[in-house]
């Protein structure tokens, strides 16, 4: 079965043309949203958020519900229809989950993914994911009650590898606590089939696999950096990922 499914991935990588259809050109956006994954709060993206309305851009960085994909899609959109104007939807780790589901709004002119899963409608993304290599950060869950925690080890090491120590222990404390469940939950919309798409694959990622990270942005056919960072990339270089942002807002 792992075979099988390895195989129709890298089948879908190799024609993307095939499976998608033309994506349209952006209109220049005005405002961005920005979603964050499991283990973390909005303020993961506090590096980024500064360098953002310095290039004249309105941000917004959603608190997401980390219990179900339904609340968390519920979250981003009220988020979205907030905005005046036409605005990119930017999405760290599983919350690009999120954007694959809720980032075909009309108001939404790009997305990004930041070291971010992007599933297709339906997919068992669980059985894509394990036909590439684990990652060290897996093996620090610790489930309670159904919600899972990252161990302060895997945290520092895995999960935010590259970032200060002092500030890596200041997002341990305020990680977001993760229904084990939303990582198996299918999302509905394939957003990224119809929508220009932006990737940053972080080449040091000890939680996501780059391997994987490079299949994904592959398969969008997605405009792709790559950061010599672990998978907080926003934290520790959020220079590249402002500026990919920014990139996606102009249409370039």
């Amino acid at each position: 079965m792992k075979l099988m499914i390895m195989s129709a991935a890298l089948a879908l990588a190799a024609s993307p043309a095939a499976a998608q259809p033309a994506k349209a050109q952006p209109a220049k956006a005005i405002n961005v949203v920005l979603v964050h994954g499991a283990w973390a709060d909005g303020s993961s993206w506090s590096e980024v958020i500064p360098l953002l309305q310095d290039a004249g851009l309105h941000v917004t960085a959603v608190q997401n519900s980390l219990s179900t994909l339904k609340d968390a899609d519920a979250d981003a959109r009220r988020a979205i229809a907030a905005q005046t104007g036409p605005t990119v939807l930017v999405g760290h780790s599983w919350s690009g989950t999120i954007v694959s589901d809720v980032g075909d709004d009309p108001k939404v002119t790009a997305l990004v993914y930041v070291a971010a899963r992007a599933p297709a409608a339906g997919e068992d993304f669980l059985a894509l994911q394990g036909t590439f290599p684990n990652t060290p950060a897996r093996a620090g869950i610790v489930t309670r009650d159904g919600y899972t925690l990252l161990s302060q080890q895997a945290f520092l090491d895995d999960f935010a590898n590259g970032v200060p120590r002092r500030d890596a222990l200041v997002l341990y404390a305020a990680q977001g606590s993760t229904a084990a469940s939303i990582f198996a939950e299918h999302t509905t919309a394939t957003a990224w089939k119809s929508k220009p798409t932006y990737y940053a694959v972080s080449k040091q990622d000890r939680t996501i696999a780059p391997e994987f990270e490079r299949f994904l942005a592959k398969r969008m056919n997605a405009q792709t950096i790559e950061v010599n960072a672990g998978h907080l990339s926003m934290v520790s270089h959020p220079k590249e990922i402002a500026d990919l942002i920014i990139r996606a807002a102009s249409g370039k």
